[in-house]
């Protein structure tokens, strides 16, 4: 209490003074000697502690217990739970704050509380109430401690919230729930009815699968050390690049580490690229499928070329003696000789020693391969060194996750033959060109009600500002993103008043991360080729393939 600590300070500060008083009459009346050296050290030391007493009797005397805590908000984060967010108290002749408290109720006049939550760590002043019931309202306000006591309690802005999801609206069921499940069933199936006719395939073919092995393992001491492709000959090739800081894996003649898929490429190649993009998900796969897809027999054209690059795989992987090949990067890289290049990208966290290959400066091995290139007409090795950098930046890149938040994303498409490609920014191309909104990803009930309601309005000036305190902050949020991403892919304003936000859900990508989508016109969606662009944006944008960028959420996001 209070008055037990008051009491407390003044014994302790009645007490040094007696001592002080005591030791001062000893030094003065004994004469000089060892015993009294010791006693003016105990007296210099008392009268320390006398005055550090006495300050803090005089601080606790003059203090006060704290003003309410600041800037205290309330947000909705989820069907059942809110959080609280608050600053110091900006208080004068009041000690430190030592812990806050915060309380919730049903009732506006908290006669009756919901429950209370007392933060003893103050590193992060952020409070998440969980367990609430969906749809009811929760009044929450928040206070301050110190030795003198509590604050008054703050309200939070707004004074109350509810608990709440969008997909309450319309009481919708998530879009993807049992897909997961599904499947997984589905691919067990696979692999159980594979496996049983791999089996069957298996017992008959042993012993000459046996004696091949033999005879290959016997060749193989009489081979030179590798076949790994120097020069480029018209074909379709995989090129994998692993590399640790400024130093990429050569092999032991000082070339990337190459192996031909197919000594012409086919007219379905993007598509074979978008499957061996799949197949990088799954490398220590390579094995199993080659085995089921060899017991097919398939005369397709395009399962033989899909073979082909399984066959090429799986050599890299024993040249190199990894399994992990690496991302592979969005495009293949096409030269004027009819080389089609798929590079490969791995990051690794040490100079580890692999099999048929060593360590080299990136720089080196430019400056190696440009004394033997021609500039005129650069293969499509040469593009892949003279890009590297380049190459190994939009990798790292790639990988990055966004921080937890809502946000606003600009969907915007282009059209070409074989393909549709989205515009996204160099800076994070694993997502759309986006500006934050707000650190909490939660949409509640009343903001996407208030977005259906403006969907239906002309341009975001005009809507009615009779809103809730809560959906007025998301409000001025949205408005100000809006304008920040217009600005960011070069488009005045009063050009945007066609575009529109996109009602049909709020993309969940995981890790609390949450985009709403800005939409151009109807027509202006997607591009058609030969299509003016109305929409210019700066420098630092690309064109991705679709299908590579849903692989690269995908990777990034689950």
């Amino acid at each position: 209490s209070l008055e037990s600590r008051a009491m407390h300070l003044s014994t302790l500060v009645h007490e040094a003074q007696q001592r002080v008083s005591e030791l001062s009459a000893h030094v003065v009346s004994e004469e000089l000697n060892m015993d009294t050296t010791e006693k003016e050290k105990q007296l210099r030391a008392w009268e320390w502690r006398y005055r550090l007493y006495r300050r803090m009797k005089t601080g606790f005397e003059h203090a006060r217990a704290p003003e309410a805590p600041t800037n205290v908000r309330l947000t909705v984060t989820s069907s059942t739970s809110l959080t609280v967010t608050f600053q110091e108290p900006l208080s004068v002749n009041s000690a430190i704050v030592t812990k806050y408290k915060v309380e919730w109720s049903c009732s506006k006049d908290f006669s009756s509380l919901a429950g209370e939550i007392t933060m003893d760590n103050l590193q992060s002043l952020r409070c998440t109430i969980t367990g609430l019931i969906t749809g009811k309202a929760y009044y929450v306000h928040v206070s301050a401690y110190n030795m003198k006591g509590w604050s008054p309690p703050q309200t939070t802005t707004p004074t109350c919230a509810v608990a709440s999801n969008w997909k309450e609206y319309d009481g919708r069921e998530p879009r993807h729930r049992g897909q997961i499940e599904a499947l997984e069933r589905l691919l067990q199936q696979v692999q159980a009815a594979h496996q049983h006719y791999s089996c069957r395939e298996n017992s008959k073919t042993q012993s000459t699968s046996r004696k091949q092995s033999v005879s290959r393992s016997l060749k193989h001491l009489f081979h030179s050390s590798s076949k790994f492709v120097k020069i480029l000959k018209r074909g379709l090739y995989v090129a994998v690049v692993f590399y640790h800081k400024d130093s990429i894996l050569v092999t032991n003649e000082d070339h990337l580490p190459i192996v031909e898929i197919d000594d012409s490429s086919t007219s379905s190649m993007m598509q074979d690229f978008i499957w061996f993009t799949k197949l990088s998900c799954m490398w220590e796969d390579v094995r199993w499928l080659r085995q089921n897809m060899s017991v097919s027999m398939s005369s397709s054209t395009s399962l033989q070329a899909r073979q082909k690059m399984l066959a090429a795989v799986a050599q890299l992987q024993n040249l190199l003696g990894t399994h992990n090949l690496g991302k592979v990067y969005y495009e293949p890289i096409k030269d004027r000789h009819g080389n089609v290049l798929i590079v490969t990208i791995r990051e690794v966290e040490s100079l580890y020693s692999y099999l048929n290959g060593k360590w080299m400066q990136i720089s080196k091995l430019q400056s190696t391969r440009k004394s033997l290139s021609t500039p005129e007409e650069p293969t499509a090795l040469d593009i892949l060194l003279i890009t590297i950098q380049e190459k190994l930046s939009y990798q790292k890149r790639s990988q990055q996750r966004l921080l937890p938040g809502l946000y606003l994303g600009y969907l915007k498409l282009y059209s070409s033959v074989d393909r549709i490609k989205v515009l996204v920014s160099q800076r994070l191309p694993n997502v759309l060109c986006h500006v934050k909104i707000r650190d909490n990803s939660n949409v509640s009930r009343d903001e996407w009600e208030w977005i259906q309601k403006l969907s239906g309005l002309e341009p975001v000036e005009s809507v009615d500002h009779a809103l809730d305190c809560h959906t007025q902050l998301f409000f001025d949020g949205l408005q100000m993103a809006v304008r920040a991403l217009l600005k960011q892919i070069n488009l005045p304003p009063h050009q945007a008043k066609h575009f529109r936000l996109y009602t049909q859900e709020v993309l969940e990508l995981g890790h609390n991360v949450s985009f709403l989508l800005l939409l151009p016109a109807s027509d202006d969606v997607c591009s058609a080729p030969g299509q003016n662009n109305p929409y210019t944006p700066h420098s630092g944008f690309l064109n991705l393939s679709l299908r590579m960028f849903e692989l690269g959420i995908l990777a990034c996001f689950t």
